[in-house]
């Protein structure tokens, strides 16, 4: 056994006045049978134990830990929480966090537990079960309701990660000093404190049980620093501000893996849609290779996103297999214009010479227009893109009136805009525009590689230019029945 291990069993061992459970250095906080170490605040009938269950159910009430493990006061450590969410619970179970008698917890840091809660008046929750709650989100659904699940949280010098059942889904280092999103009101900085349960409101219902911690040296080392400039406290800031920060057009292109993308959603905070191509000549083209995809990533934190190419893929596809998908995209890049030529508009010889540029858009606004129509999408990508022959005369070309026409499909049609960081599109005056008239917008990359996967960046340009909030952002499932729901007919039958 290595010298630092017997240090560290030694240290564990002195600190604990509870007895140890079979499994060396983890303590049991909650016995099964009574609250005792434990102390609610406000509602405190919201708290009940039974059957070895612990369950909060009634009006807002926090559980705090007060026993004698570490004196209730824990810096580094490993805590595990068994919980079942019922529909539309709302909890979360907090730590470094101090106990107080009513409204939420100021100190310290949240993790979600929300499957299905949606949020309540205007607002809508769109932060899932294993967020560290405004720091680093969560917004895809992993675990259904009436589903037991564990939580383990560890915390290692200024090191915090969230595994949901065994999966990693945050690893965040705070750096020094802290970044706090502007306005917040809570003392989140990592320091030292107790742990709490939420009961967040009479709709609410969650079970607890398994809640032990594993307590570790106070002195552990403080970790590699990450790299603070302005893009990283943009997306702290609006990921606290209900911004859905996830990148929904991502590929693993060119060497890229599903490993590395995971590792860096985690240390920028930006979650990740992996999109498959699929299509006329692409490497997916039926029905079985979409579904070989779409499973391949079931047990993956990312969402898992079709991307529709060219014209044809309609008939190739049925809406069991699109289904599979949590969303699909496509884009105008590739149609086929009045005199039957195929072409696809980043590939110059296909575009050859666009002798009337005025009729060339005409044109590609009608196809767009059919295509959103149409088609079984739920977000528009590429948006506004030129082939580079008449690409410098963008801001001419893109008339008010053509812009209208595509925004106005899309809201009828309830399919989202990206906003495109590969290609820096949409202009700000489309942006502007589909905001006033009610359009929802995404951010994407569409990388080709490693090299160009970036942080969302143009989007978040487009955020402050053009005053955009939560509530002008799409997130899969939050706005009811998918577009292949809405549309099954577009398909083959």
């Amino acid at each position: 056994m290595r010298e630092w291990e017997v240090t560290r069993r030694a240290f564990v061992g002195s600190m604990l006045a509870a007895p140890l459970s079979a499994e060396d250095g983890w303590v049991e906080l909650f016995d099964g049978k009574t609250l005792q170490g434990w102390r609610p605040s406000e509602s405190q009938a919201s708290w009940k134990v039974a059957g070895g269950l612990l369950s909060a159910d009634g009006p807002r009430s926090h559980l705090f830990y007060t026993g004698p493990v570490r004196s209730a006061s824990f810096r580094n450590f490993e805590l595990e929480v068994e919980a079942l969410a019922r529909p539309a619970a709302n909890s979360g179970v907090y730590f470094h966090t101090a106990y107080q008698e009513t409204g939420f917890p100021r100190k310290g840091f949240e993790v979600q537990i929300n499957n299905t809660a949606t949020g309540e008046g205007d607002y809508r929750e769109r932060k899932k079960t294993g967020s560290l709650y405004g720091l680093r989100n969560i917004y895809k659904q992993l675990v259904p309701d009436d589903r037991w699940f564990k939580l383990r949280v560890a915390v290692r010098g200024k090191n915090i990660q969230v595994r949901l059942d065994g999966v990693l889904l945050v690893d965040y280092t705070e750096p020094t000093p802290p970044v706090i999103p502007p306005g917040n009101e809570r003392e989140r900085f990592l320091d030292r404190g107790t742990f709490a349960l939420q009961c967040h409101d009479p709709g609410s219902k969650v079970l607890f049980r398994g809640i032990r911690v594993r307590p570790l040296p106070d002195n552990l080392p403080p970790g590699e620093a990450p790299v603070v400039d302005d893009v990283y406290r943009r997306i702290i800031a609006l990921g606290a501000a209900n911004v859905p920060m996830v990148d929904y057009h991502v590929h693993l292109k060119a060497g890229l893996s599903l490993e590395q993308v995971l590792a860096k959603s985690r240390r920028d905070g930006i979650q990740c849609g992996i999109a498959v191509n699929c299509g006329k000549g692409f490497p997916v083209q039926d029905d079985e290779g979409a579904r070989r995809f779409a499973e391949s990533l079931q047990a993956q934190p990312v969402f898992v996103a079709m991307q529709a190419e060219g014209r044809e893929w309609t008939q190739m596809f049925s809406p069991r297999s699109v289904g599979l998908f949590d969303y699909v995209f496509t884009d105008s890049m590739t149609w086929t214009d009045n005199r039957g030529r195929r072409m696809r508009l980043w590939i110059p010889p296909e575009v050859g010479t666009i002798a009337d540029p005025q009729e060339f858009m005409d044109t590609l606004v009608a196809r767009t227009v059919g295509i959103l129509e149409q088609e079984p999408i739920d977000i528009y990508v590429n948006p506004t893109f030129l082939p580079d022959s008449i690409a410098g005369d963008y801001d001419r070309l893109w008339t008010e009136e053509r812009m209208n026409k595509v925004i106005a499909a899309a809201v009828r049609n309830g399919v989202a805009i990206e906003i495109n960081s590969r290609y820096r599109l949409p202009r700000p005056a489309f942006l502007k525009a589909a905001k006033a008239a009610g359009c929802k917008f995404t951010f994407g990359t569409n990388n080709g590689g490693p090299d160009d996967l970036g942080r969302c960046e143009y989007g978040l340009e487009m955020v402050a230019e053009c005053n955009l909030g939560w509530q002008d952002f799409f997130v899969p499932g939050a706005a009811g029945p998918k577009a292949v729901e809405r549309k099954p007919g577009a398909l083959k039958g």
